[in-house]
């Protein structure tokens, strides 16, 4: 691992960090980038059309079909559908005023569909389908349809959507489908007419301003917020990518994808850059998951991707199957531009081990990159764009944004102004004035660091959520999303995810989510079948995992840092319980209300037999 860090990175180019540091007297300090936002087309329809016309053959958009063959969708066909998509769309009466909501995960057709509804001016709104297939209660469901009033629904599978369907009160709005049961329309059906001049009229009143999609929050603490996403926003935003990553020009991408176009990570950074540059992005039905991980391996053996991105539970899942087989890493790493995750932090040991394995196959390194922003930021504020030297750097603003920090107890807030920030989030104006300082600066609610403050040109560090610190009995604060990824990686393989305890008591703990696979590598002779609460009984997987705290206790000493008990959960992170996004992204506040019980056994007094004690 040492060798790894000290190898020089692949030559690829990049724009020189350059940054403005303005520092005002009551205590805030202004970032802008040293570069001038470049003009950007006003809709993201041009690329489309662009690409249409210079690479015509050329794949966009792949998935596998039912007998598990790539269908492929070339740019030619993409804006040819599209266009009749759009006149369909015109001839039933959507209008604008009722948005078109999309239930599934990502699908060819959906692209299609969403190019369609941005041609005419109708917003789209991608739901993430847990809300309907991992729910319980749908209650999250009923809460978006409630509030968005959707003119048309789209699913892939209208019997995999019934329930949903029902539940959500949507069984009076029109459903299209790929296929035909239950009565939903049939999406090629809707493909029969050409695009007319309705369509010519419907495009050209399209601006920068117009509405493009309604992304939803997570809703962690309810019904999800809608985050109107203008053209002007996803178009200034991906312009501002390229001129930090000049390289993405150089080359089609091509990318195994999995993530969801239901958040701005899967739809709007991934596939902007995808159909910005006339790429290629083969939809992963994967996902970093016991189950689904192996279709994500499949796809990944059949398509050599330049751009590698994912959130690190994805990554965490991965790693094994490229470190045990030569030849797939080989394929894997062999054409990358970049690594980039994005989601969460990336804990260290994942970090090492990418870095590892880039070497291993290049003799170089791959620059493993991040950003800092949101779904309200287009998605991305900062961006690395050097190879960095340390883990989770985020980079610096890009061109066209300005980054306020602003001192928050013993935390730097960021808060984050530009063409790419939202307006404001759908019917809800009140939600709209909170978000908003009184200079228009869009309060993230996450805390940076510099790398170097006298040099503010080497970047900021994340340091966490703002809201999710918390002090000690002795008024000691603790950096809980820092210290949850040091505990990730010290515990490394058995922790798949943690949350941090030790509000207003003496000591920090943790509530463990285990690693499977993990743990069954450390129990050694465990059975294959033999249940996750019998695992994590077992002697060598709580001893391994005393140890690897320990090893952060010595590092880490301070009773801020110093992790002294740990309970393991079977229960994985609930969906409805407001724990998990689809993404893998944990909710420290709701997971610790909802697992009350839980930290109170951690604390008890006779100890419980299941905590284990961290010397």
């Amino acid at each position: 691992m040492a060798s790894a860090a000290k190898a020089p990175f692949i030559d690829l180019p990049f724009a020189a960090p350059k940054v403005t540091r303005s520092v005002r007297p009551d205590g805030s300090t202004v970032l802008a980038s040293g570069y001038t936002l470049a003009d950007y087309p006003p809709h993201m329809l041009a690329y489309l059309d662009r690409w249409a016309e210079a690479a015509p053959d050329r794949v966009f958009l792949a998935e596998r079909d039912a007998e598990d063959n790539w269908r492929e969708l070339t740019y030619a066909d993409a804006a040819e559908r599209s266009g009749r998509l759009a006149q369909a769309l015109l001839d039933r009466g959507h209008a604008p005023e009722r948005p078109i909501m999309m239930l599934c995960d990502a699908t060819v057709n959906m692209g299609v569909l969403k190019l369609a509804a941005m041609r005419v001016g109708i917003p789209f709104v991608p739901v993430s389908p847990a809300y309907s297939l991992m729910s319980e209660t749908f209650e999250k469901l009923r809460g978006v349809v409630e509030m968005i009033r959707p003119g048309l629904v789209y699913v892939s599978k209208q019997a995999m959507f019934a329930r949903a369907l029902d539940a959500a009160g949507l069984t009076d709005v029109p459903v299209i489908a790929d296929d035909t049961a239950g009565g939903a329309e049939r999406f090629e059906d809707w493909l029969a007419n050409p695009p007319g001049p309705a369509v010519a009229a419907a495009f050209e009143a399209v601006t920068g301003d117009t509405v493009s999609k309604i992304l939803l929050t997570s809703g962690s603490t309810g019904t999800p917020k809608g985050v109107l996403n203008p053209q002007r926003m996803l178009c200034s935003n991906g312009v501002a990518i390229d001129q930090l990553w000049p390289f993405l020009g150089a080359r089609p991408p091509v990318m195994v994808d999995w993530l969801p176009w239901s958040h701005t990570f899967g739809t709007n950074f991934n596939l902007g850059q995808i159909l910005r540059h006339g790429g290629s992005m083969y939809i992963d039905a994967g996902k970093p998951a016991p189950g689904r991980i192996e279709t994500t391996l499949k796809n990944l053996r059949a398509v050599r991707p330049n751009l590698l991105y994912n959130v690190p539970r994805g990554f965490d899942m991965l790693l094994p199957h490229l470190e045990a087989d030569d030849d797939f890493a080989a394929h894997v790493f062999g054409d990358l531009d970049v690594i980039f995750y994005a989601g969460a932090a990336l804990p260290k040991n994942l970090w090492d081990r990418l870095e590892a394995l880039s070497v291993f196959v290049r003799g170089a390194r791959v620059p493993i990159l991040s950003s800092l922003g949101a779904t309200e930021t287009g998605p991305v504020a900062t961006l690395s764009h050097w190879g960095p030297e340390i883990a989770n750097s985020i980079g610096l603003p890009i061109p066209g944004t300005e980054v306020k920090l602003v001192p928050s107890g013993d935390k730097t807030e960021i808060r984050v102004r530009g063409p790419n920030v939202t307006p404001g989030y759908f019917d809800a104006p009140d939600l709209t004035a909170a978000a908003f300082d009184e200079e228009g600066f869009f309060r993230l609610g996450d805390a940076v660091t510099y790398i170097d403050e006298a040099k503010p040109e080497r970047g900021l560090l994340f340091d966490g959520r703002v809201a999710e610190n918390f002090k000690l009995m002795t008024g000691t604060w603790v950096a809980a999303g820092l210290l949850r990824l040091a505990a990730v990686a010290a515990g490394a393989p058995l922790i798949q995810d943690a949350v941090v305890t030790g509000h207003d008591r003496e000591e920090v703990g943790l509530l463990i989510f285990p690693n499977p696979a993990g743990c069954r590598e450390v129990a050694g002779d465990a059975p294959e079948d033999e249940p996750l609460d019998a695992l994590i009984q077992r002697d060598a997987v709580r001893t391994a995992l005393a140890a690897g705290l320990a090893r952060h206790n010595a590092e880490n000493p301070g009773s801020s840092t110093r992790i002294t008990r740990a309970l393991i959960m079977t229960e994985p992170p609930s969906i409805d319980g407001n724990e998990i996004t689809d993404k893998g992204y944990l909710n420290q506040r709701a997971v610790l209300a909802r697992r009350a019980d839980l930290v109170e056994r951690l604390y008890a007094e006779p100890l419980d037999d299941d905590v284990v004690m961290i010397a």
